[in-house]
């Protein structure tokens, strides 16, 4: 849990990198808001579990679920 902020900060981060791949994109509008959507909501439930102070391994699944979603949209967009 002490690193909390720069988990914040980075998974934040690569969120926004995501939502800017996905929106630049050439994709259909529906899959595309479709990412756009869970990318959202997974950076946004880490934000809330560090915020709600729940069990640091709870946290640390979410931030890893995260990152992972993330870069994986990243991924499938740039090949």
């Amino acid at each position: 849990m002490g690193y909390a902020t720069i988990a914040i900060i980075g998974q934040s981060c690569l969120g926004s990198a995501a939502a800017m791949v996905l929106l630049i994109s050439e994709m259909a509008m529906i899959p595309k808001m479709v990412l756009l959507f869970f990318v959202t909501i997974f950076c946004m439930a880490f934000n809330g579990a560090v915020l709600a102070q729940l069990k640091p391994l709870t946290t640390f699944n979410i931030l890893i679920l995260s990152v992972a979603f993330s870069t994986l949209v990243i991924l499938f967009q740039i090949i």
